[in-house]
């Protein structure tokens, strides 16, 4: 969800992020704070989600119970150099927020790191909790940015199945035509990276490169950081003989174009 938002290659970037509880942790919570992103997930069982605090021997008043659990300041001053290398790294593209949580969650085990930064998220998830509580505007436009993504899930599905009525005609049409705009973008991509992956993997076994079964099961058709998604589409086919085109030599510096 994170590499999606940092890697968008046009339009407005958004301030506040909303998800679904499956979409929540706590270093999730950290590392889109620290991109300078607003973070608002539904959080599932409200009542019964723990409040954090900095000071063990503060009274909290009526929300002392709640507030049971300890941020370790500590560890994050010790790791917040490399919390802002991380950061740094996952804005300017160097690393993939993927990646970095696997490194650094380890299966529920999470190194120095990644307990820094869920330390450091929590204090974010602590004052969502709390906004979520009290601020009823807050959750009001929670509760209507969920409904819209829900609804455009909804209107996807009707007109996967054809269910044309169930849709208000004028908002069915545009958005009609986004998903089939859409849709016609990833069979181009799929198509293109299907027929030149397998071009590429021919051409190294015709020059007696060692392609590995294992290697092959992790190739993807999905891959998309070599396309130019946006600007102006041309739909006019080269001649190129019934060839396809000539693969890049690997030592040749990639083109701007």
């Amino acid at each position: 969800m994170i590499d999606v938002v940092v890697s968008q290659s046009g339009g407005r970037v958004p301030e506040v992020i909303i998800t679904d509880a499956g979409s929540y942790s706590d270093i999730v919570f950290g590392l889109l704070h620290m991109l300078g992103f607003q973070y608002r997930p539904k959080l599932a069982n409200l009542p019964d989600q723990r409040l954090w605090r900095f000071d063990a021997r503060a009274d909290y008043g009526a929300l002392d119970k709640a507030a049971r659990s300890l941020i370790d300041v500590n560890k994050i001053a010790a790791r917040w150099d490399d919390m802002c290398r991380v950061a740094v790294s996952i804005n300017t593209g160097e690393v993939s927020a993927h990646d970095v949580t696997c490194m650094i969650s380890r299966d529920g085990r999470p190194t120095a790191l990644g307990e820094a930064i869920a330390h450091y998220g929590r204090i974010y998830k602590t004052l969502h909790i709390l906004r979520l509580a009290d601020d009823e505007p807050y959750r009001r436009e929670g509760r209507r940015q969920a409904n819209l993504t829900e609804g455009r899930h909804d209107l996807a599905r009707n007109v996967y199945h054809g269910r044309k009525g169930e849709v208000h005609q004028a908002y069915y049409d545009g958005m009609e035509d986004q998903l089939s705009a859409l849709g016609l973008v990833l069979n181009c991509v799929v198509l293109w990276n299907t027929v030149y992956l397998d071009h590429a993997v021919t051409e190294l076994r015709a020059q007696g490169y060692p392609v590995l079964d294992e290697d092959m099961a992790r190739l993807s058709a999905f891959i998309r950081t070599h396309l130019g998604l946006d600007g102006h589409y041309s739909f006019v086919l080269p001649d190129l003989g019934g060839r396809p085109r000539p693969l890049r030599d690997p030592d040749t510096p990639p083109s701007d174009e």
